[in-house]
């Protein structure tokens, strides 16, 4: 019983010095994830997030109340790309132009009153030419009257998670119960563009990036100034709607997508359309210059070999459950610290995709995220004998007697 206790004891403190040592660190770069809200801007209300992880980026005043002027269209958007999702409307559906659309202020499409338009003719005319007259004939045709399709946005609105929007009207016309928020926005881009993807509805949000339209033999361009020039090219801009009114001030909500990272960004309360699209390009090339999406782990790669106690074979790969990626900026990416570790040796028999070890992404000395390490194969256990044999020279040698392939 002394000699077991022994054994016991000693094979426990080796273990622990032995599990100590297999803590493997990987420094990459990260500190805290805090936004970048010190970086000076003229807008108002802001929020810039990454869009697969909804990471903040950027914010100023994200969930203080303001207007969304013509950028509550892109709910008007969203609302006609869900019927069509589900099959209850097509794009050559055709609805008639009411009088009450014909006669809408602000910017038209300069639709003919009596006459029928197609719902995809509809759609550019909302999207790329911000069409009030557009917005009111698809708020008709789809729930019979512009009150009835505000009731429907706003349904949608909680079903999206937009706790501060009420929708009054299809078109972000003033009004006094009108009110969204620059998270809400943010939330509704994000929603549109991930349940409406291009590979899978060609005809939809590509919309967004068409630079004029023409209608009635009216010819418009798109008001996003970050389709034209360097943001267009350089940094993969590819939606999505401005607004304005007196009371909203100028604002732009945008997306692009460069290298592997996707950016949404809402920005309002700018006081021209100048400083609209030199603010937006301003902080859209910052934020891609500055932030970039490292892949430091894909899934199923093998991160570290662990020992093998008892075992047919001495060594058992590590490979990562998950992908492990971080969008980081450049002064985060110095400071991240990746912690590898799993207790070694790691007992036989193993079976492949055994749980056996962890990376942990720490910054600041916090984890913030963790990947299971699962074994790369089977590792059979030695037979009675044998396992005998390698406790005693590990008792009495210690690990060096352990030779790296045991049976092989």
């Amino acid at each position: 019983m002394k000699l077991a206790s022994y054994f016991l004891s000693s094979i426990f403190i080796k273990l622990s010095r032995i599990m100590t040592a297999a803590v493997l660190y990987l420094f990459l770069g990260i500190g805290a994830l805090h936004a970048q809200s010190n970086i000076p801007t003229t807008a108002e209300y802001v929020l810039v997030t990454e869009f697969e992880t909804g990471r903040i980026l950027m914010e100023k005043q994200k969930q203080a109340p303001m207007k969304p002027a013509s950028m509550a269209k892109i709910m008007t958007s969203y609302v006609v790309f869900s019927r069509i999702k589900d099959g209850s409307l097509a794009l050559d559906d055709q609805i008639v132009v009411s009088e009450k659309a014909w006669k809408m202020g602000g910017s038209r499409s300069f639709l003919k009153p009596g006459t029928r338009y197609s719902i995809k003719e509809l759609l550019y005319g909302v999207i790329v030419q911000s069409g009030n007259d557009a917005a009111v004939v698809l708020a008709e045709g789809l729930a019979g009257t512009e009150e009835n399709f505000a009731i429907e946005m706003n349904l949608t609105a909680q079903k999206l998670g937009m706790k501060n929007s009420n929708f009054t009207n299809a078109t972000g016309w003033p009004d006094t119960e009108l009110t969204t928020t620059a998270e809400d926005l943010n939330i509704l881009a994000t929603a549109l563009i991930r349940d409406f993807p291009p590979e899978s509805y060609p005809e939809l949000y590509p919309i967004f990036k068409v630079k004029s339209y023409t209608l009635n033999d009216i010819k418009q361009g798109n008001r996003n100034p970050l389709l034209y020039g360097k943001s267009a090219a350089e940094n993969g801009v590819d939606g999505l709607k401005t607004g304005y009114t007196d009371e909203s001030g100028y604002g732009l909500t945008a997306s692009a997508e460069k290298n592997g990272l996707r950016v949404v960004m809402v920005l309002n309360g700018m006081k021209s359309k100048k400083e609209r699209s030199s603010e937006s390009a301003r902080l859209m090339d910052f934020i891609l210059r500055e932030f970039k999406n490292y892949k430091f782990f894909a899934s199923g790669t093998k991160v570290d070999e662990a020992d093998v106690w008892l075992g047919r074979a001495g060594k058992v790969g590590l490979v990562a459950e998950g992908d492990v990626s971080r969008v980081l900026s450049r002064a985060e990416r110095m400071k991240t610290e990746i912690v590898v570790s799993w207790m070694n040796p790691v007992s036989a028999p193993i079976q492949k995709g055994q749980k056996i070890g962890e990376l942990a992404v720490r910054m600041d000395g916090k984890i913030v995220d963790k990947i299971a390490l699962a074994a790369d194969r089977d590792v059979e256990q030695l037979g009675m004998f044998d396992r005998l044999g390698a406790a005693l020279s590990y008792l009495i040698l210690g690990a060096s007697s352990v030779p790296d392939s045991q049976g092989e």
